[in-house]
């Protein structure tokens, strides 16, 4: 289709808005600001959309976005008019995805409209805060005070060759070579500081710095390179002191939610590449500038990060074309650790910081999953322990006492908000608890934002703010409860003999009403649709078919202690998480959130060398399980696409389920036994 006619022949125009998702149809000459009041996208407008202070600015993204189905471009908006050029960066103007303000720009065809954090008006709520661990520290880097004796007729060594000898003479450190950028100002700093100096090494092998001096202060950069959101933790590499942290979302995500949508852009554009690379690159370089300001240092004043990612973002991080990542077998072109210059991936830290990745197991288990497994430790354990990094691609790790076993499962951006028609991410007003009544079907529900529930909630004292749409954890949450109070069956159709005032009926397909169009934000009631209810079963089907993939190859039945790993992890609720089926059975108390264990794994690494070593260990010594085309999975995955499971027992919360599935799995064990004897008396 091309573009002219996607904008000439439609009466209505598509838009959909990212990070968040939301989507909707709208006559032509709708400003992209109207569409976002009525779809509850936040954008900030303070003159109220009249062309006067210029804080809706929007990016309109160009180019074919299959999986969100439309092509968009900047002519699929009315041109700026003169009043809001004055507003506009004049080389936005001529760029092939300008911005735009929201209040001016009107749709003439189907947009792709991404809004920038500073645009928003509620800013997503990022849950990536680094958890505090005890860690020795040893970092690769240390600083050491050296005086030396000046320069004289009968001593005409040069300026390095005199540090060099003062390191080996007063710390035994030999066989060094210098950094360029340290080298560059060696006799200026050395004269400075009257032949006392500050060495900053790196690894006992490099001279990154020499200051003038006594002069302390030497800190490294963790960062978490997540699909969705990227987090940086600034540490002081003297004491092993959290200085800062921050996250925002991954700017990736304009060119696709998962992965293979990024891995086909970087393909089938001849730019993808690099448009996908300069936009972790941005991040990055952001991140670290607002970490080392809030902890009062420079960003140059950060002298070695520690990365870690999924396979594909470590490539686009790297500026590596991905493209084998999107054929089996899932070729990476390193997967062991890697010492790289910040200053040749144009990263703004120190002149001579090293940027160290974590090495990756295989496939699409990357650097991250390695970083968790590193903060959790589960080989040191002696529960048989599953451990899932919840998100777009969920990474999965099993110890069954013996070894480790690794997969991956494409569980794509439902758990995120999106692909649900009123989705959104976790940001002030949205739905993240929910609760419903199994007799009456009376629902109450918890938003972001406000910290009582709605049915606490009175003309006297209202809430905060009201609902604008339902995030991950909320719509996990509302399919759980809707199973147990009958509003759902087991194989996730609406329970069609249920009449109700929340279900409503749109021909075959229902939806059940969590919030009414008078208590939102928008004026549109909050529904889970049939549509939504399936790609919520997908994708868990496709995370507890990863576990149980594993503990088949693993020979274990049964594990005692799970883990949920990754910042969607941490809001997930244990039991209504078993009650969907997204994980196994365990006993509830010991299913555990651990928050972001892949950046604190990254940040272990950056304060002690050796554990670097471990993670080396870990990598290669870990068994990786392909998922993709395995015929164990497949049949894993159709199983579990019931809810809670189509055959696996769940006695840990059997009591709650509703008495027809308790009494079909009664049955289901009762015919496997019998089976099973059978089978033996035939032998």
């Amino acid at each position: 289709m091309s573009s002219s006619h996607s904008r000439t022949s439609r009466g209505a125009s598509t838009i959909i808005f990212l990070p968040s998702g939301r989507r909707g149809k709208f006559p032509q000459q709708t400003t992209i600001l109207e569409a976002a009041r009525q779809l509850g996208e936040p954008i900030e407008s303070i003159c109220g959309g009249h062309v006067a202070c210029g804080k809706c600015q929007v990016r309109i993204e160009a180019g074919k976005f299959p999986k969100l189905g439309v092509e968009s471009g900047p002519e699929h908006v009315s041109p700026p008019t003169d009043e809001e050029r004055a507003w506009l960066p004049v080389q936005s103007l001529s760029s092939t995805a300008p911005l735009r303000l929201a209040c001016n720009a009107r749709l003439l065809g189907d947009a792709v409209v991404f809004v920038p954090e500073h645009a928003r008006i509620h800013q997503q709520t990022i849950r990536k805060d680094a958890t505090l661990r005890p860690v020795a520290v040893m970092p690769a880097v240390r600083q050491v005070y050296v005086e030396l004796s000046p320069p004289s007729l009968d001593d005409r060594r040069g300026d390095w060759e005199r540090l060099q000898d003062g390191l080996r003479a007063q710390w035994g450190l030999d066989n060094l070579n210098i950094a360029y950028p340290a080298l560059r100002t060696l006799s200026q700093t050395m004269r400075q500081g009257k032949w006392k100096v500050t060495v900053v090494l790196w690894r006992e092998s490099r001279v990154i710095e020499v200051r003038p001096g006594y002069q302390e202060g030497i800190y490294g950069l963790a960062v978490d390179i997540g699909s969705t959101t990227v987090a940086a933790h600034l540490s002081d590499l003297q004491t092993g002191e959290l200085l800062a942290t921050r996250a925002v979302m991954n700017p990736q995500v304009t060119y696709g939610e998962d992965l293979m949508s990024r891995i086909s852009y970087a393909i089938d554009n001849d730019d993808g590449l690099k448009k996908l690379h300069r936009a972790i690159l941005g991040a990055f370089n952001r991140l670290a500038a607002s970490v080392a300001a809030e902890a009062g240092v420079k960003s140059a004043d950060i002298h070695e990060a520690v990365v870690v990612g999924n396979t594909t973002m470590i490539s686009l991080f790297l500026n590596i074309n991905p493209e084998n990542l999107g054929m089996v077998p899932f070729i990476m072109a390193n997967r062991d650790e890697m010492d790289l210059a910040a200053s040749e991936l144009k990263l703004r830290l120190h002149p001579a910081a090293n940027v160290h990745i974590l090495p990756a197991v295989a496939g699409h288990v990357g650097a991250d999953n390695v970083a968790v497994l590193l903060a959790e430790e589960p080989y040191r354990q002696d529960d048989v322990m599953l451990i899932v990094d919840v998100g777009t691609n969920a990474e999965i790790a099993l110890w069954n006492g013996k070894r480790l076993y690794s997969a991956s499962s494409p569980t794509g951006p439902a758990f995120e908000g999106a692909q649900i028609s009123q989705g959104m991410r976790a940001a002030p007003g949205a739905i993240e608890r929910v609760r419903i009544d199994r007799e009456t079907k009376a629902v109450r529900y918890k938003i972001i934002g406000e910290e009582r529930w709605s049915d606490a909630w009175t003309p006297e004292q209202p809430p905060a703010l009201f609902p604008t749409g339902i995030c991950g954890s909320g719509v996990i949450e509302a399919v759980a409860e809707m199973y147990l109070a009958g509003v759902i069956l087991p194989d996730g159709r609406f329970n069609p003999e249920l009449t109700h005032p929340r279900l409503r009926w749109r021909g075959k397909k229902g939806e059940f009403v969590l919030a009414a169009m008078d208590e939102t934000t928008t004026g549109h009631a909050i529904a889970v649709t049939q549509d939504d209810v399936r790609a919520i079963q997908l994708a868990k089907a496709a995370l507890y078919a990863g576990g149980k993939l594993l503990m088949r190859e693993a020979g274990v039945e049964k594990v005692d202690r799970i883990v949920l790993a990754g910042a969607f992890g941490s809001y997930i609720d244990p039991f209504h998480a078993m009650v969907l089926g997204l994980i196994p059975d365990a006993p509830l108390d010991k299913v555990i959130a651990v928050g972001n264990a892949a950046g604190d794994g990254a940040r272990i690494a950056l304060l002690n060398t050796e554990r670097r070593d471990e993670a080396q260990w870990v990598a290669r010594s870990s068994h990786y399980v392909e998922t993709a085309a395995n015929s164990a999975f497949q049949e894993a995955f159709v199983s579990a696409i019931h809810i809670p499971h189509q055959v696996d027992e769940f006695p840990h919360i059997a009591r709650w389920l509703p008495e027809p599935v308790r009494s079909a799995a009664r049955r289901r064990n009762r015919s496997e036994r019998r089976s099973r004897r059978s089978a033996r008396q035939r032998n």
